[in-house]
């Protein structure tokens, strides 16, 4: 069986997060996006517990299903501030427990490190090594994966707060660390260049259940059954783990390098020409993904047996948005969308699989028809993102854009 899995979520009680992002709503559009297993978001949470205590009940497989049979995998998300090598470190680390049980351990551990109840990605005063190896010993079937690992403020890679390698992170833990999570402003190709002997997964870090943001970023499993075990088993060895979903990195918010408030963005060569200094303000600029890939990058790249497919995809809100030139949030982006739903069935159906000929039935626009192929492709230029900004994607063809109504 095939499972398209997003294990990065969270819930109401994160800060900056949809008020709306309830379990019936992530399940509504998970279903809508082709999603068929999410992760619960913020599990140790007084609020978000209670949630998920009444709305979700646990298999011996541990996996948490709704009344409806949606599946949820227990999963948080936790930000390390930290001092080591004289530098200040902020890393985000994803934690998946098997059950019930050991999410109760998990909760009374980090519980016992600080607050629980101000956000639902709490912040914590350790280092990553003794966070990893307090964890493994309540129970080995713990997974914890380096979130948006490229992100220059809180990812493991980072330009401003980061490690340059997995060694230097996580220390005498190292071997514990199976995979890391790719995050919007990188893909596998990028990734690659590091050469760090671990699998890559990729989720949305969604902040709220809309379908441009939920399942934006994806990984599609692949066994008979689906059981906690088999999830972990195929992050930890790569059997099972089939591809990933990614948007290409220029729509990240931290692709290029630049100053959001000089209005000022620039290529990894221009950076180098600058010397890392913005032309605007003469601060530093802040550098993104791929100037900090190209600063890492390996003569031997990541072995072959690491490498697996991945798809590069924009939402299909961005897709429609562009082909007819209105917000993606616009009554008449959610019309198509929502026609387009109601004849193919998920999101993730019409952006891998429908054919053009198909789409231009219903749509009846040979543009957006277009675009989707391209999209599918991988033929959509993009803006790239820079210092918190997502990227933009552009058509030539603006004087073909049409309203459809």
């Amino acid at each position: 069986m095939e499972i398209i899995a997003d294990l990065q979520i969270h819930s109401k009680y994160a800060r900056a997060t949809s008020k709306d992002i309830s379990i019936e709503n992530l399940e509504k559009y998970a279903r809508i996006k082709g999603l068929d297993l999410l992760g619960v978001g913020d599990f140790q949470h007084p609020l978000r517990r209670q949630e998920i205590n009444e709305k979700l009940k646990e298999n011996d497989k541990g996996i948490l299903k709704t009344k409806t049979g949606f599946a949820f995998l227990w999963q948080t998300e936790v930000s390390l501030m930290f001092s080591q090598n004289d530098k200040r470190r902020a890393i985000h680390l994803l934690i998946f427990a098997p059950n019930t049980k050991i999410a109760d351990k998990i909760t009374e551990y980090l519980g016992s490190k600080g607050r629980l109840d101000y956000d639902g990605r709490p912040i914590f005063g350790m280092s990553c090594s003794n966070l990893v190896k307090d964890l493994k010993e309540i129970d080995d079937k713990i997974e914890i994966i380096p979130a948006h690992c490229m992100t220059p403020w809180f990812g493991l890679f980072g330009s401003q707060s980061g490690f340059d390698s997995l060694k230097d992170c996580f220390e005498d833990q190292t071997d514990k660390i199976y995979a890391i999570e790719s995050g919007m402003s990188a893909d596998p190709k990028m990734l690659w260049k590091l050469k760090e002997n671990v699998n890559i997964v990729s989720f949305s870090d969604a902040h709220s259940h809309w379908p441009w943001r939920l399942g934006r970023e994806s990984t599609i499993f692949e066994f008979n059954e689906l059981t906690y075990d088999n999830i972990i088993k195929a992050i930890r060895t790569g059997k099972g783990l089939k591809a990933t979903i990614e948007t290409p990195p220029e729509y990240g918010k931290y692709h290029f390098d630049g100053h959001r408030n000089c209005n000022f963005s620039c290529s990894p060569e221009e950076t180098k020409k600058l010397n890392e200094v913005c032309p605007k303000c003469n601060k530093k600029l802040i550098l993104g993904v791929d100037y900090r890939i190209e600063k890492l990058k390996k003569e031997q790249e990541t072995p072959k047996d690491k490498k697996r497919p991945y798809y590069s995809l924009l939402p299909l809100h961005e897709v429609i948005g562009l082909a007819i030139g209105v917000s993606i949030t616009s009554k008449n982006c959610w019309k198509i969308y929502n026609e387009l739903i109601e004849r193919f069935e998920t999101e993730f159906n019409i952006l891998l699989r429908v054919e053009k000929e198909k789409l231009s039935q219903v749509i009846k626009n040979e543009l957006l028809a277009d675009l989707v192929i391209k999209n599918r492709e991988g033929n959509i230029k993009i803006k790239p993102g820079y210092d918190g900004i997502y990227g933009v994607p552009l058509t030539e063809k603006k004087e073909e854009q049409k309203k459809l109504f």
